[in-house]
C-alpha cells in the first residue's frame, strides 16, 4: 500500500506541475474559461439563492496565480448531478458543494465549459482509482492551469468518491480521480472529496486497466489526445459531462 501511495503521490506532484487543461470534442465546442466563468457569474447575479452563513475557508498562503474561485463568492451549499457518458458506459456523479466548496466550485466550471469532454482515463489502478483530467487540448489545458486553494477534508476517500488531485498546499488544478477501494489513508495528506458516484459505478470499474500508469503525463500535456491514440489507443473515454441536476439552493444556470 505505501509503495502505492508512493507512486500515487509522485505522479499527482508531477500532474501538478505540468497542469491540466481542458479537453475538446464531438460537435460541442467547449468555451474558453473567461466565457465559462462569466455564463456562470451572471446566472447567479440573475438567479442569486438566500444568503447563508458562510463557513470559514482554510488559511493559506497568497498565490497570485489564484483565480477568483478562492474568494467567500464560493457557494457553500447545494447538490447537482453530473452526468458522465463515458466509453465503458455511462455514470452519474452527485456533487455536495458542503463537502468540498471550493472543489466542487472548480468542477462545476470545468463541467459547464465542457473541459472534461474527451478526456482519456490516464491511469488506472484496479483495486485503487482511476485518474483522469488532463487536457487532450494542449491551449485549453494552457488556460485552465490555475491551481486552487485547498478545502478541509471532510470526507473520506472510499469507494466511489471524487477526489481532486493534489500534490501539496493548493495545488489541485483539473485532475480527479474516482476511488475503487478504501483509500482512507489518502485523508490525512489533504485529498478531499467533493462528490460520489451514484449511479453506474460498475462501468466505473469497467474502465480498461491494459494500460495502467504507462502514460507519460509530460507527453500528454504537451501533445494531447494525439499522443494517446497513437500510442495508448484502447483507452477508455469521457464522451461528454453535462449537469443534469441542480436543485433549489444551488446556482444554476437560466
Amino acid at each position: 500500500m505505501r509503495s502505492q501511495l508512493s507512486r500515487f503521490m509522485f505522479l499527482l506532484a508531477a500532474a501538478a506541475m505540468l497542469s491540466a487543461a481542458g479537453c475538446s470534442g464531438g460537435n460541442d465546442e467547449p468555451v474558453s474559461m473567461d466565457e465559462a466563468l462569466a455564463k456562470i457569474q451572471q446566472s447567479r447575479v440573475n438567479s442569486a439563492p438566500p444568503a447563508m452563513p458562510q463557513p470559514e475557508v482554510p488559511e493559506t498562503s497568497d498565490d497570485e496565480d489564484m483565480p477568483e474561485i478562492e474568494t467567500a463568492d464560493v457557494p457553500k451549499t447545494g447538490v447537482f448531478t453530473v452526468k458522465v457518458e463515458s466509453s465503458a458506459g455511462d455514470y452519474t456523479i452527485e456533487v455536495h458543494r458542503d463537502w468540498a466548496p471550493i472543489g466542487a466550485e472548480r468542477f462545476y466550471q470545468l463541467v459547464k465549459a465542457g473541459y472534461y469532454d474527451e478526456c482519456r482515463y490516464f491511469r488506472v489502478v484496479p483495486g485503487f482509482m482511476v485518474q483522469f483530467g488532463i487536457s487532450g487540448d494542449p491551449a485549453v489545458q494552457k488556460e485552465w492551469n490555475r491551481n486552487i486553494k485547498d478545502d478541509a477534508v471532510k470526507e473520506s476517500n472510499v469507494r466511489g468518491h471524487v477526489t481532486f488531485a493534489t500534490s501539496g498546499p493548493n495545488s489541485r488544478t483539473t485532475q480527479i480521480f474516482i476511488s475503487y477501494g478504501d483509500n482512507k489513508f489518502l485523508d490525512s495528506d489533504g485529498f478531499s472529496p467533493f462528490g460520489k458516484v451514484i449511479e453506474g459505478m460498475d462501468h466505473v470499474d469497467a474502465i480498461n486497466s491494459k494500460y495502467g500508469e504507462s502514460p507519460d503525463q509530460g507527453r500528454l500535456t504537451n501533445a494531447g489526445n494525439d499522443y494517446l491514440n497513437e500510442s495508448f489507443p484502447e483507452l477508455d473515454y469521457v464522451k461528454k459531462m453535462s449537469i443534469v441536476g441542480e436543485p433549489t439552493g444551488s446556482p444554476s444556470e437560466n
